[in-house]
Protein backbone atom coordinates (compact mmCIF):
# COMPACT_ATOMS: atom_id res chain seq x y z
CA UNK A 1 0.00 0.00 0.00
CA UNK A 2 1.44 3.37 -1.01
CA UNK A 3 1.81 6.31 1.38
CA UNK A 4 -1.35 8.11 0.16
CA UNK A 5 -3.48 4.99 0.60
CA UNK A 6 -2.01 4.41 4.08
CA UNK A 7 -3.10 7.91 5.10
CA UNK A 8 -6.55 7.43 3.54
CA UNK A 9 -6.98 4.14 5.39
CA UNK A 10 -6.08 5.77 8.71
CA UNK A 11 -8.65 8.51 8.06
CA UNK A 12 -11.28 5.85 7.36
CA UNK A 13 -10.37 3.89 10.49
CA UNK A 14 -10.79 7.02 12.62
CA UNK A 15 -14.36 7.39 11.35
CA UNK A 16 -15.34 3.83 12.33
CA UNK A 17 -13.13 3.44 15.43
CA UNK A 18 -14.55 2.24 18.78
CA UNK A 19 -15.92 5.17 20.75
CA UNK A 20 -17.52 6.81 17.70
CA UNK A 21 -21.29 6.83 17.22
CA UNK A 22 -20.94 5.22 13.80
CA UNK A 23 -19.04 2.28 15.27
CA UNK A 24 -21.70 1.91 17.95
CA UNK A 25 -24.35 1.76 15.24
CA UNK A 26 -22.31 -0.84 13.33
CA UNK A 27 -22.08 -2.94 16.51
CA UNK A 28 -25.88 -2.79 16.86
CA UNK A 29 -26.25 -4.05 13.30
CA UNK A 30 -23.81 -6.90 13.93
CA UNK A 31 -25.70 -7.90 17.08
CA UNK A 32 -29.00 -7.75 15.22
CA UNK A 33 -27.53 -9.79 12.31
CA UNK A 34 -29.35 -7.65 9.74
CA UNK A 35 -26.37 -6.69 7.60
CA UNK A 36 -26.07 -3.33 5.93
CA UNK A 37 -24.60 -1.16 3.19
CA UNK A 38 -23.55 2.34 4.29
CA UNK A 39 -22.13 5.18 2.25
CA UNK A 40 -20.39 8.03 4.10
CA UNK A 41 -20.52 10.79 1.52
CA UNK A 42 -23.04 12.99 -0.27
CA UNK A 43 -21.09 14.38 -3.21
CA UNK A 44 -22.93 15.11 -6.45
CA UNK A 45 -21.15 12.22 -8.13
CA UNK A 46 -22.21 9.88 -5.32
CA UNK A 47 -25.86 10.96 -5.28
CA UNK A 48 -26.14 10.29 -9.02
CA UNK A 49 -25.77 6.57 -8.23
CA UNK A 50 -28.67 6.64 -5.74
CA UNK A 51 -32.12 5.50 -6.84
CA UNK A 52 -35.31 4.91 -4.88
CA UNK A 53 -35.60 4.78 -1.12
CA UNK A 54 -36.68 7.82 0.84
CA UNK A 55 -35.16 10.97 2.27
CA UNK A 56 -34.55 11.06 6.04
CA UNK A 57 -32.54 14.22 6.74
CA UNK A 58 -32.11 13.72 10.49
CA UNK A 59 -29.15 13.82 12.85
CA UNK A 60 -27.24 10.57 13.21
CA UNK A 61 -27.82 8.36 16.22
CA UNK A 62 -26.83 4.68 16.61
CA UNK A 63 -30.41 3.58 17.35
CA UNK A 64 -31.91 5.37 14.32
CA UNK A 65 -29.12 3.98 12.21
CA UNK A 66 -29.79 0.44 13.42
CA UNK A 67 -33.55 0.65 12.83
CA UNK A 68 -33.06 1.93 9.26
CA UNK A 69 -30.55 -0.86 8.56
CA UNK A 70 -33.35 -3.42 9.02
CA UNK A 71 -34.45 -2.53 5.50
CA UNK A 72 -32.60 -4.06 2.55
CA UNK A 73 -31.38 -0.91 0.81
CA UNK A 74 -28.31 1.25 1.40
CA UNK A 75 -28.07 4.08 3.93
CA UNK A 76 -26.49 7.35 2.80
CA UNK A 77 -24.79 9.50 5.42
CA UNK A 78 -23.41 13.01 5.07
CA UNK A 79 -19.66 13.30 4.41
CA UNK A 80 -18.97 14.05 8.09
CA UNK A 81 -21.19 11.14 9.20
CA UNK A 82 -23.34 13.40 11.40
CA UNK A 83 -26.58 13.15 9.42
CA UNK A 84 -28.61 10.33 7.94
CA UNK A 85 -29.72 11.53 4.49
CA UNK A 86 -31.34 8.56 2.73
CA UNK A 87 -32.40 5.02 3.62
CA UNK A 88 -33.51 1.91 1.73
CA UNK A 89 -31.92 3.21 -1.47
CA UNK A 90 -30.56 1.25 -4.41
CA UNK A 91 -27.08 2.00 -5.73
CA UNK A 92 -26.22 1.63 -9.43
CA UNK A 93 -22.44 1.93 -9.95
CA UNK A 94 -20.78 1.21 -13.30
CA UNK A 95 -21.06 -2.59 -13.74
CA UNK A 96 -17.86 -2.65 -15.80
CA UNK A 97 -15.73 -1.65 -12.81
CA UNK A 98 -13.62 -4.63 -11.81
CA UNK A 99 -14.41 -6.20 -8.43
CA UNK A 100 -12.96 -9.16 -6.54
CA UNK A 101 -16.11 -9.64 -4.45
CA UNK A 102 -18.81 -12.26 -5.05
CA UNK A 103 -21.77 -11.19 -2.90
CA UNK A 104 -24.15 -8.58 -4.33
CA UNK A 105 -23.77 -6.17 -1.38
CA UNK A 106 -19.97 -6.34 -1.35
CA UNK A 107 -19.70 -6.06 -5.16
CA UNK A 108 -21.82 -2.93 -5.06
CA UNK A 109 -19.80 -1.48 -2.17
CA UNK A 110 -16.48 -1.99 -3.92
CA UNK A 111 -17.68 -0.54 -7.22
CA UNK A 112 -19.21 2.53 -5.58
CA UNK A 113 -16.02 3.15 -3.62
CA UNK A 114 -13.85 2.88 -6.73
CA UNK A 115 -16.14 5.02 -8.88
CA UNK A 116 -16.67 7.86 -6.40
CA UNK A 117 -13.69 7.52 -4.02
CA UNK A 118 -16.22 7.58 -1.16
CA UNK A 119 -16.07 5.58 2.07
CA UNK A 120 -18.44 2.62 1.78
CA UNK A 121 -19.07 0.12 4.57
CA UNK A 122 -20.47 -3.35 3.94
CA UNK A 123 -21.72 -5.43 6.89
CA UNK A 124 -22.24 -9.13 6.27
CA UNK A 125 -25.31 -10.54 8.03
CA UNK A 126 -24.12 -14.15 7.95
CA UNK A 127 -20.41 -13.81 8.68
CA UNK A 128 -20.44 -10.86 11.13
CA UNK A 129 -17.75 -9.21 9.02
CA UNK A 130 -17.40 -5.45 8.46
CA UNK A 131 -15.50 -4.41 5.33
CA UNK A 132 -14.63 -0.82 4.46
CA UNK A 133 -13.87 0.39 0.94
CA UNK A 134 -12.52 3.66 -0.39
CA UNK A 135 -11.03 4.00 -3.85
CA UNK A 136 -8.83 0.94 -4.29
CA UNK A 137 -8.64 0.35 -0.54
CA UNK A 138 -10.33 -2.68 0.94
CA UNK A 139 -9.98 -3.41 4.65
CA UNK A 140 -11.77 -5.85 6.95
CA UNK A 141 -12.36 -4.65 10.51
CA UNK A 142 -11.61 -7.03 13.35
CA UNK A 143 -12.85 -7.34 16.91
CA UNK A 144 -11.19 -4.99 19.38
CA UNK A 145 -9.68 -7.82 21.43
CA UNK A 146 -8.04 -9.29 18.32
CA UNK A 147 -6.65 -5.89 17.31
CA UNK A 148 -5.46 -5.26 20.88
CA UNK A 149 -3.55 -8.54 20.90
CA UNK A 150 -1.86 -7.68 17.59
CA UNK A 151 -1.12 -4.15 18.81
CA UNK A 152 0.57 -5.45 21.97
CA UNK A 153 2.73 -7.82 19.91
CA UNK A 154 3.68 -4.97 17.57
CA UNK A 155 4.49 -2.75 20.57
CA UNK A 156 6.79 -5.42 22.00
CA UNK A 157 8.58 -5.59 18.65
CA UNK A 158 8.88 -1.80 18.65
CA UNK A 159 10.41 -1.87 22.14
CA UNK A 160 12.94 -4.48 21.00
CA UNK A 161 13.96 -2.46 17.95
CA UNK A 162 14.14 0.71 20.06
CA UNK A 163 16.55 -0.98 22.48
CA UNK A 164 18.75 -1.91 19.52
CA UNK A 165 18.61 1.66 18.23
CA UNK A 166 19.57 3.04 21.66
CA UNK A 167 22.63 0.76 21.75
CA UNK A 168 23.70 1.78 18.24
CA UNK A 169 23.20 5.47 19.03
CA UNK A 170 25.21 5.15 22.25
CA UNK A 171 28.02 3.50 20.29
CA UNK A 172 27.89 6.25 17.66
CA UNK A 173 28.11 8.95 20.35
CA UNK A 174 31.19 7.35 21.92
CA UNK A 175 32.88 7.06 18.53
CA UNK A 176 32.01 10.68 17.73
CA UNK A 177 33.66 11.80 20.96
CA UNK A 178 36.75 9.75 20.07
CA UNK A 179 36.58 10.85 16.41
CA UNK A 180 36.66 7.28 15.05
CA UNK A 181 33.25 7.16 13.31
CA UNK A 182 32.89 5.07 10.17
CA UNK A 183 30.25 5.26 7.47
CA UNK A 184 29.10 1.82 8.64
CA UNK A 185 28.26 3.21 12.11
CA UNK A 186 26.17 6.06 10.69
CA UNK A 187 24.33 3.92 8.13
CA UNK A 188 23.56 1.31 10.81
CA UNK A 189 21.90 3.89 13.09
CA UNK A 190 19.84 5.35 10.23
CA UNK A 191 18.85 1.85 9.11
CA UNK A 192 17.59 0.90 12.58
CA UNK A 193 15.87 4.27 12.97
CA UNK A 194 13.93 3.66 9.76
CA UNK A 195 12.96 0.15 10.92
CA UNK A 196 11.72 1.61 14.23
CA UNK A 197 9.64 4.23 12.41
CA UNK A 198 8.12 1.60 10.11
CA UNK A 199 7.18 -0.51 13.12
CA UNK A 200 5.68 2.55 14.81
CA UNK A 201 3.50 3.10 11.73
CA UNK A 202 2.09 -0.42 12.14
CA UNK A 203 1.41 0.15 15.84
CA UNK A 204 -0.27 3.49 15.06
CA UNK A 205 -2.57 1.79 12.58
CA UNK A 206 -3.75 -0.60 15.29
CA UNK A 207 -4.13 2.29 17.75
CA UNK A 208 -6.25 4.22 15.24
CA UNK A 209 -8.47 1.20 14.69
CA UNK A 210 -8.84 0.74 18.46
CA UNK A 211 -10.09 4.31 18.83
CA UNK A 212 -10.87 5.18 22.44
CA UNK A 213 -9.60 1.76 23.55
CA UNK A 214 -6.07 2.50 22.33
CA UNK A 215 -5.20 5.52 24.50
CA UNK A 216 -2.79 3.67 26.79
CA UNK A 217 -0.99 2.06 23.86
CA UNK A 218 -0.71 5.46 22.21
CA UNK A 219 0.93 6.94 25.32
CA UNK A 220 3.44 4.08 25.43
CA UNK A 221 4.25 4.51 21.75
CA UNK A 222 4.69 8.28 22.07
CA UNK A 223 7.11 7.76 24.96
CA UNK A 224 9.15 5.21 22.99
CA UNK A 225 9.36 7.42 19.90
CA UNK A 226 10.41 10.61 21.70
CA UNK A 227 13.32 12.33 19.91
CA UNK A 228 13.86 9.52 17.37
CA UNK A 229 12.93 11.64 14.37
CA UNK A 230 14.89 14.70 15.52
CA UNK A 231 17.96 12.55 16.30
CA UNK A 232 17.92 10.93 12.88
CA UNK A 233 17.55 14.33 11.17
CA UNK A 234 20.52 15.66 13.16
CA UNK A 235 22.61 12.61 12.25
CA UNK A 236 21.82 13.19 8.59
CA UNK A 237 22.71 16.85 9.04
CA UNK A 238 26.02 15.79 10.62
CA UNK A 239 27.12 13.40 7.88
CA UNK A 240 25.36 14.11 4.57
CA UNK A 241 27.73 15.34 1.90
CA UNK A 242 27.73 19.14 1.63
CA UNK A 243 27.07 19.14 -2.12
CA UNK A 244 23.72 17.32 -1.81
CA UNK A 245 20.90 19.66 -2.81
CA UNK A 246 18.37 18.34 -0.29
CA UNK A 247 17.32 19.06 3.28
CA UNK A 248 17.80 16.41 6.02
CA UNK A 249 14.06 15.68 6.15
CA UNK A 250 14.06 15.00 2.39
CA UNK A 251 16.96 12.57 2.75
CA UNK A 252 15.15 10.93 5.68
CA UNK A 253 12.06 10.47 3.52
CA UNK A 254 14.20 8.83 0.83
CA UNK A 255 15.57 6.38 3.38
CA UNK A 256 12.08 5.61 4.68
CA UNK A 257 10.87 4.99 1.11
CA UNK A 258 13.50 2.30 0.49
CA UNK A 259 12.06 -1.18 0.02
CA UNK A 260 12.71 -3.72 2.77
CA UNK A 261 15.34 -5.38 0.58
CA UNK A 262 17.10 -2.07 -0.16
CA UNK A 263 17.00 -1.00 3.48
CA UNK A 264 18.93 -4.10 4.48
CA UNK A 265 21.82 -2.91 2.30
CA UNK A 266 23.72 -0.18 4.12
CA UNK A 267 25.19 0.92 0.78
CA UNK A 268 21.71 2.20 -0.19
CA UNK A 269 21.67 4.54 2.82
CA UNK A 270 25.26 5.64 2.16
CA UNK A 271 24.32 6.61 -1.42
CA UNK A 272 21.40 8.72 -0.18
CA UNK A 273 23.87 10.57 2.07
CA UNK A 274 26.04 11.22 -1.00
CA UNK A 275 28.73 8.53 -0.62
CA UNK A 276 29.64 6.27 -3.56
CA UNK A 277 31.67 3.53 -1.90
CA UNK A 278 32.87 0.34 -3.59
CA UNK A 279 34.63 -1.25 -0.62
CA UNK A 280 33.58 -1.82 2.98
CA UNK A 281 31.78 0.99 4.77
CA UNK A 282 33.78 0.08 7.90
CA UNK A 283 36.93 1.37 6.20
CA UNK A 284 35.50 4.84 5.48
CA UNK A 285 36.15 7.28 8.34
CA UNK A 286 33.90 10.32 8.50
CA UNK A 287 33.73 13.26 10.87
CA UNK A 288 30.53 14.68 12.45
CA UNK A 289 29.78 18.36 12.15
CA UNK A 290 28.51 18.29 15.74
CA UNK A 291 24.86 19.17 15.16
CA UNK A 292 23.38 16.26 17.15
CA UNK A 293 25.65 16.39 20.18
CA UNK A 294 25.64 20.18 20.51
CA UNK A 295 21.82 20.19 20.23
CA UNK A 296 21.59 17.51 22.92
CA UNK A 297 24.12 19.04 25.31
CA UNK A 298 22.91 22.64 25.27
CA UNK A 299 19.67 24.13 24.01
CA UNK A 300 20.84 26.84 21.68
CA UNK A 301 19.03 28.71 18.89
CA UNK A 302 19.54 26.91 15.59
CA UNK A 303 21.21 29.98 14.12
CA UNK A 304 23.93 29.92 16.82
CA UNK A 305 24.54 26.20 16.32
CA UNK A 306 24.97 26.80 12.58
CA UNK A 307 27.36 29.69 13.31
CA UNK A 308 29.31 27.44 15.68
CA UNK A 309 29.70 24.69 13.09
CA UNK A 310 30.54 27.17 10.32
CA UNK A 311 33.30 28.73 12.43
CA UNK A 312 34.87 25.61 13.94
CA UNK A 313 34.10 23.10 11.18
CA UNK A 314 33.37 19.88 13.05
CA UNK A 315 32.69 18.28 16.43
CA UNK A 316 36.37 17.56 17.19
CA UNK A 317 37.23 21.24 16.90
CA UNK A 318 34.17 22.21 18.98
CA UNK A 319 35.21 19.78 21.76
CA UNK A 320 38.78 21.07 21.74
CA UNK A 321 37.81 24.76 21.70
CA UNK A 322 38.25 26.79 24.89
CA UNK A 323 35.70 29.22 26.32
CA UNK A 324 37.34 32.19 24.61
CA UNK A 325 37.16 30.54 21.19
CA UNK A 326 33.54 29.50 21.72
CA UNK A 327 32.53 32.99 22.80
CA UNK A 328 33.81 34.39 19.49
CA UNK A 329 31.02 32.57 17.64
CA UNK A 330 28.36 35.02 16.44
CA UNK A 331 25.48 35.19 18.92
CA UNK A 332 27.19 32.93 21.50
CA UNK A 333 28.51 35.27 24.21
CA UNK A 334 30.65 34.30 27.20
CA UNK A 335 27.82 32.96 29.39
CA UNK A 336 26.60 30.56 26.73
CA UNK A 337 30.17 29.66 25.79
CA UNK A 338 31.07 28.76 29.40
CA UNK A 339 27.88 26.72 29.82
CA UNK A 340 28.45 24.86 26.53
CA UNK A 341 32.10 24.17 27.38
CA UNK A 342 31.24 22.74 30.80
CA UNK A 343 28.36 20.62 29.52
CA UNK A 344 30.41 19.21 26.64
CA UNK A 345 33.07 18.19 29.15
CA UNK A 346 30.52 16.45 31.42
CA UNK A 347 28.81 14.88 28.42
CA UNK A 348 32.10 13.42 27.17
CA UNK A 349 33.06 12.11 30.61
CA UNK A 350 29.65 10.49 31.04
CA UNK A 351 29.69 8.61 27.74
CA UNK A 352 33.33 7.59 27.81
CA UNK A 353 33.04 6.38 31.40
CA UNK A 354 29.92 4.35 30.70
CA UNK A 355 31.45 2.93 27.54
CA UNK A 356 34.36 1.65 29.61
CA UNK A 357 31.93 0.39 32.25
CA UNK A 358 29.94 -1.44 29.59
CA UNK A 359 33.03 -3.04 28.07
CA UNK A 360 33.82 -4.49 31.49
CA UNK A 361 30.42 -6.18 31.66
CA UNK A 362 28.41 -3.43 33.30
CA UNK A 363 25.05 -2.08 32.23
CA UNK A 364 24.58 1.28 30.54
CA UNK A 365 22.50 3.55 32.79
CA UNK A 366 19.37 4.84 31.09
CA UNK A 367 19.39 8.28 32.68
CA UNK A 368 21.80 10.87 31.32
CA UNK A 369 23.50 13.59 33.33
Amino acid sequence: MNKNNEELLLDCLKIVAPGTELRMGIEYILQGKTGGLIVVGDSEEMLKLVNGGFYIGCNFSPTRFYELAKMDGAIILSSDGKRILYANTQLFPNPEINTSETGTRHRTAERVAKQTNTLVISISAKRDVVTIYKGDIKYMLEESRTILSKANQALQTLEKYKEGLDALTFNLTVKELEDIVTLFDVASVLQRSSIVQRTEKEVKEYITELGSEGKLLNMQTEELMANILSDSLNIIGDYAQADIDAEPFELKDRINLLSEKELLKLDSIAKILGYEIEGSLKEVNIHPRGLRIVSEVRRLPQSIIINLIDKLGNLKNILNANIEELSEVAGMGKIRARSLHERLKKFSEYYLYNDLYNRKGGIIPRVKI
